[in-house]
């Protein structure tokens, strides 16, 4: 009884595309080969596409069907997928675009999770401009931004301040909750957080590239630390990282990002606040600690999207902190 033809993915060296093609044997499969890609029979050989390894009659019998092969012309030699990057690496030296289309082709193609996966990150990091910073050097990031912006680092400096404009803002407007009796100095607060915010421009140093050195000093002491990335989720078992910087891509990604008060501000730290001017009697309320509560990452964490709780997190500001200690008066000798 004849054996029954099995099909086979067939490829050549250094060649993306692959040709369904089916056969009884081995020596019938190199036969179609050749003639589909034009190689002369004498010195040919079919091997694995995954590991390199060289076909025999016996071996081509246990082989699943369509299993990917290549089919090798005299003097070629295939180490597996080893041998596809080491052409990736040789032409990204050289002409990087073309090394993200052939990635691109062969994702199109790729039916194997784990190669898709594979694939799918080679196209994304290649994609990359990290280093980029202005607008002609990396136009395809600012793709949707407003034109005012000339820089990366411009741009996200913008939105890390808007965000916190938009905390203090949240914590001015819950004035009119505040008893009557605690509003002047609970406004007296927001006058010094407002202060103390400007000073460090609003945290924007986190993400400015250009003038780090500042940066740094200015918010080193709010928790905050000047940095081209990438971030990290600093929430999640799944270690979501992303760099906003490389592409227009992480560009919007990034901003459903979430910076998450783990001490909810609307639920605990500022009716906290408000309060604790009510209730001072005489002692004074210490600001500062609400202030690292609200805008810095004493309790600001950076989240993705899929790990943001929107629960209750049912966390409290710290009791002993809300008023300042006084100082014990030391009796004169």
């Amino acid at each position: 009884m004849a054996e029954p033809l099995r099909p086979f993915r067939l490829r050549g060296y250094g060649s993306p595309q692959k040709f369904g093609v089916a056969a009884r044997s081995l020596r019938e499969l190199l036969r179609k080969g050749c003639r589909l890609l034009q190689l002369p029979l004498p010195g040919s050989r079919l091997c694995l596409y995954e590991d390199g390894t060289e076909l025999t009659e016996s071996y081509f019998r246990t082989l699943p069907p369509q299993t990917e092969l290549v089919l090798l012309g005299p003097g070629e030699s295939w180490r597996g997928c080893a041998s596809d990057i080491e052409r990736f690496l040789a032409a990204f030296c050289s002409q990087g675009e073309a090394v993200v289309a052939a990635a691109r082709r062969l994702l199109a193609d790729e039916r194997a999770p784990r190669r898709q996966k594979l694939l799918a990150d080679l196209v994304h990091n290649l994609s990359e401009n990290i280093l980029a910073e202005g607008r002609e050097e990396d136009k395809s990031w600012f793709e949707g931004v407003e034109s005012r912006f000339k820089s990366k680092s411009s741009y996200m400096r913008y939105s890390c301040q808007s965000r916190i404009r938009s905390y203090l803002k949240e914590v001015s407007n819950f004035l009119s909750n505040v008893h009557p009796t605690g509003r002047e100095a609970y406004r007296r607060i927001i006058d010094l957080m407002a202060e103390r915010l400007k000073a460090v421009k609003y945290n924007g140093g986190y993400f400015d590239r250009r003038e780090e050195e500042e940066a740094t000093r200015l918010c080193t002491a709010e928790g905050w630390f000047s940095c081209q990335g990438p971030f990290d989720c600093t929430a999640c078992p799944s270690k979501h990282s992303i760099n906003p910087y490389s592409n227009r891509e992480s560009r919007i990604l990034f901003s459903t990002w979430n910076l998450d008060h783990i001490i909810e501000k609307k639920r605990a730290v500022v009716p906290q606040l408000a309060e604790a001017v009510t209730t001072r009697d005489g002692r004074e309320v210490n600001w500062e600690y609400f202030y690292q509560l609200l805008f810095t990452v004493e309790n600001l964490k950076l989240v993705h999207i899929a790990c943001h709780k929107k629960t209750n997190h049912n966390l409290s500001c710290d009791k002993s902190r809300i008023y300042r200690t006084k100082q014990p008066k030391h009796k004169r000798c």
